[in-house]
C-alpha cells in the first residue's frame, strides 16, 4: 500500500511539475518575443536616429553645393567682367601702342623740323650779329667822321675869330676892343671860379640841415650817387625796381628808368650822361641819359648784381654778383664784350674804381677787402678779415692811390693803407649801427671828412678823418634807417650830401 501510495505520489508531481514546465516554456517564449520586439524596436530608433542624422548631413550638403554653386555663379561672372576687362585693356593697350607710334612719328619730324629751325636761328643770329657788328662799324666810323667834322668847324670857327680881330678890324674899334677884352676877362674869371666850384676845390661844406625831403620810391632804396661828371643831378635805385634822378636845385624828379620786372634794383652809378643799374634779375643796364633810351643790357651773372661802376671814360662797367665773381664789361661800342671776369669764394657786396690803371677794390661778405688787376686779370691784394659780418662799402680816398674807406657790418669804418696792408684810421660811435650788406659810407671831396648813416635811427654821422672825432650828428630828417650816403663834388649849387633811407625818401643835405 506503501508503495502504491509512494507511487501514487510521484505520479502526482509528474502531473503537476508538467504544466509549470509549459508555463515556463511559454514564459521564456514571450521572453523571447517581447526580447526581440524590444531589440527591434531599439534598432528601428537607433536607424531612425541615425536616418534623422544623414538627412541633416544631406540638407547641410545641399546648403553648402547651393552656396558653393552660388560662388561658382559669382566666380563666372567676375571672370567674365574680367576676360572683358581684359579684352578692353588689349584693345587699349592696341590702341595706346598705335597712338605712341604715332606720337613718335609726330616728336622724329618735331625734332626734324626743330633742328631745322635752330640751324635757321643760327644763321638768323650769325646774319643779326654780323648786322649788328657792321651797323656797329658803320655808327662808329660815322662818329669819328662826326668828331672830325666838329674839330674842323672848331677849327673854322677859331680861324674866323681870329680873321675878325686880326683882318677885319675897324679903324675906331677900340673902345669895342676894350669892352670886348674885359668881357672874356670877366667870362674867363667866371669860367675859372665855376670850374673850380665844379670839381670841388673850394672843399666839404659839411651839412646843416635838410635842404629837401623827397619820397623817392615807394619802397626802400637801395643806393645814392651823385653824377660823376658833377652835373647837379642825384640818381636813386630801389628796390620798387626803379631808378630815379633828381635835380639837386630843386629837388624835382628829371628822369625815370624801369629794370626787368619787379626785382629789387641792389646798386646804380651815374656819370657822362649814361646811367647804368644792377638788380636782383642777373642784368646789368645802361641808359642814354639825356635820350632816356636803353643802349645795353649786360648778361652773364648766374645769380643776382650785387655793385655796379661806372669806370672814369664811361668805357667800361665793372659789376659784383652773388655768383661770386666780379666781371669788367666794355660798352664803348654798339655791342658790349666782357673783357675780364675776377673769381673768388665771396660774394662782393661793394666794390670802387679809382682810375683805369688803378685796381679796382673790392668788399666782400666774409669781411676781406681785395684788390684786382683790370688788366691782367689777377688779384694783387687781399687784405682778409678785415670786418666781422662783411663790408658793406669801400671808396678809394679821392686824390689818393693808396688808402681806402671801409665800413662792416660791425659798424666801424677804416681807412687802410694799401702799401702796408695795415688800418690807419678807425672811426666809430655806440650810437652808429650797420644793419644792411648794401650800407655806403664817404669820404668828402676834400678827403677831411668821412660819414655814414645809422641804420636804426636814421642819423647822420660825420667825423673828421684826421682825428676821428665825431665832429657832427645830424637827427630827425630820417624816420626810418639809413642805408645810403653820398657826398658829392657840389656841382654849380653846391649841394653835396644825400642820404636814402629803408622807407624810400631821399634826403638833400644843405
Amino acid at each position: 500500500a506503501q508503495n502504491r501510495g509512494g507511487e501514487d505520489g510521484s505520479g502526482s508531481n509528474n502531473e503537476s511539475s508538467t504544466p509549470s514546465r509549459m508555463e515556463v516554456a511559454q514564459l521564456h517564449l514571450g521572453l523571447k518575443e517581447k526580447i526581440k520586439k524590444e531589440l527591434h524596436s531599439t534598432a528601428a530608433l537607433e536607424a531612425r536616429q541615425q536616418l534623422d542624422l544623414l538627412e541633416e548631413e544631406k540638407l547641410a550638403q545641399k546648403t553648402v553645393i547651393t552656396s558653393l554653386q552660388m560662388e561658382l555663379e559669382r566666380s563666372n561672372e567676375i571672370t567674365t567682367h574680367l576676360q572683358s576687362e581684359l579684352e578692353n585693356a588689349k584693345s587699349l593697350t592696341r590702341l595706346s601702342e598705335k597712338q605712341f607710334d604715332g606720337l613718335k612719328d609726330a616728336i622724329r619730324q618735331l625734332q626734324a623740323e626743330n633742328e631745322e629751325k635752330i640751324k635757321l636761328n643760327e644763321r638768323l643770329v650769325e646774319n643779326a650779329v654780323a648786322e649788328k657788328e657792321k651797323m656797329a662799324e658803320q655808327f662808329n666810323s660815322m662818329n669819328d667822321m662826326v668828331e672830325k667834322l666838329q674839330k674842323e668847324i672848331s677849327m673854322l670857327r677859331s680861324y674866323n675869330t681870329k680873321s675878325d680881330k686880326g683882318w677885319f678890324r675897324l679903324p675906331n674899334s677900340n673902345k669895342d676892343d676894350k669892352s670886348t677884352a674885359a668881357g672874356s676877362v670877366e667870362d674867363s674869371l667866371n669860367d675859372a671860379a665855376a670850374q673850380a666850384r665844379k670839381w670841388g676845390a673850394l672843399g666839404a661844406v659839411l651839412p646843416s640841415k635838410p635842404l629837401y625831403s623827397i619820397k623817392a620810391h615807394r619802397e626802400d632804396a637801395s643806393c645814392v650817387v651823385y653824377d660823376g661828371t658833377n652835373l647837379n643831378l642825384v640818381a636813386t635805385s630801389s628796390s620798387d625796381a626803379t631808378v630815379r634822378v633828381w635835380d639837386t636845385s630843386n629837388g624835382q624828379l628829371q628822369a625815370t628808368f624801369s629794370g626787368g620786372g619787379s626785382l629789387p634794383m641792389t646798386g646804380v652809378d651815374m656819370s657822362g650822361g649814361l646811367v647804368t643799374c644792377c638788380g636782383a634779375d642777373k642784368t646789368c643796364r645802361v641808359w642814354q641819359y639825356k635820350t632816356k633810351r636803353l643802349i645795353h643790357q649786360l648778361a652773364g651773372h648766374s645769380q643776382k648784381i650785387t655793385c655796379v661802376k661806372l669806370f672814369p671814360g664811361e668805357k667800361n662797367i665793372v659789376t659784383g654778383s652773388a655768383d661770386r665773381s666780379i666781371r669788367v664789361w666794355d660798352i664803348s661800342r654798339h655791342i658790349y664784350t666782357q673783357t675780364t671776369t675776377f673769381r673768388h669764394s665771396s660774394t662782393a657786396n661793394c666794390l670802387d674804381v679809382f682810375v683805369e690803371t688803378q685796381p679796382v677794390v673790392t668788399g666782400h661778405l666774409d669781411g676781406g677787402v681785395r684788390f684786382w688787376d683790370v688788366r691782367s686779370g689777377d688779384r694783387v691784394l687781399d687784405i682778409p678779415t678785415l670786418h666781422e659780418g662783411g663790408v658793406t662799402s669801400v671808396q678809394w680816398k679821392p686824390g689818393s692811390s693808396h688808402h681806402v674807406l671801409t665800413c662792416g657790418r660791425d659798424s666801424i669804418m677804416k681807412i687802410i693803407d694799401v702799401r702796408t696792408q695795415l688800418v690807419v684810421k678807425t672811426f666809430q660811435n655806440n650810437a652808429l649801427r650797420i644793419l644792411s650788406n648794401n650800407a655806403r659810407c664817404s669820404f668828402s671831396p676834400d678827403s677831411n671828412y668821412v660819414a655814414c648813416g645809422g641804420g636804426d635811427s636814421g642819423d647822420i654821422f660825420i667825423f673828421d678823418a684826421v682825428s676821428t672825432d665825431l665832429k657832427k650828428r645830424l637827427s630827425s630828417a630820417h624816420q626810418a634807417g639809413v642805408l645810403g650816403l653820398a657826398w658829392g663834388k657840389g656841382g654849380t649849387n653846391g649841394q653835396q650830401v644825400a642820404t636814402v633811407d629803408k622807407s624810400g625818401v631821399l634826403v638833400l643835405w644843405a
